[in-house]
């Protein structure tokens, strides 16, 4: 039976999910986050790759283009319907990433988005205090 709210039940749900060229695309699609090759990301998540996919690791595709400090891959894909603040299987969000590596332009858009700084372990206050990010700091306040 199907329900309208969370899709197919049974085996054919899981079905696709094996399929080698299902995991190949998705494979190709977390490699293409990474890189910060924002149009070709784009195209895949409007051509129904879903925006908020995760690995075996639970990182999203948000925080795979936030880790590597793609700022333009992050925007593409929350204004895409991905969730800013999904933690990885490690608890670890998008945001703390962006400030754990450096990449502030990505933590600026993950901010603008609605970002809870508070969000994940450690959360990206707790980052930005370990590294002595002051004007992170700041910014988190004002949002």
């Amino acid at each position: 039976m199907s329900d309208a709210h969370t899709g197919p039940q049974g085996p054919e749900a899981t079905e696709h999910a094996h399929d080698p060229e299902v995991l190949q695309l998705a494979a190709k699609v977390f490699d293409l986050a990474r890189q910060g090759d924002t149009d070709t990301v784009a195209a895949y998540v409007d051509a129904g790759v879903p925006a908020n996919l995760t690995n075996e690791k639970g990182d999203s595709l948000v925080m795979l283009a936030a880790y590597h400090g793609h700022a333009a891959t992050v925007e593409a894909l929350l204004r895409r319907g991905a969730d800013a603040d999904r933690a990885n299987d490690r608890g670890q969000t998008p945001l703390a990433g962006a400030v754990f590596k450096g990449a502030d332009e990505v933590v600026k858009v993950l901010v603008a988005h609605g970002a809870d700084p508070a969000a994940g372990t450690p959360s990206a206050i707790d980052t930005a205090r370990m590294f002595e990010k002051t004007e992170l700091l700041k910014l988190f306040k004002a949002a």
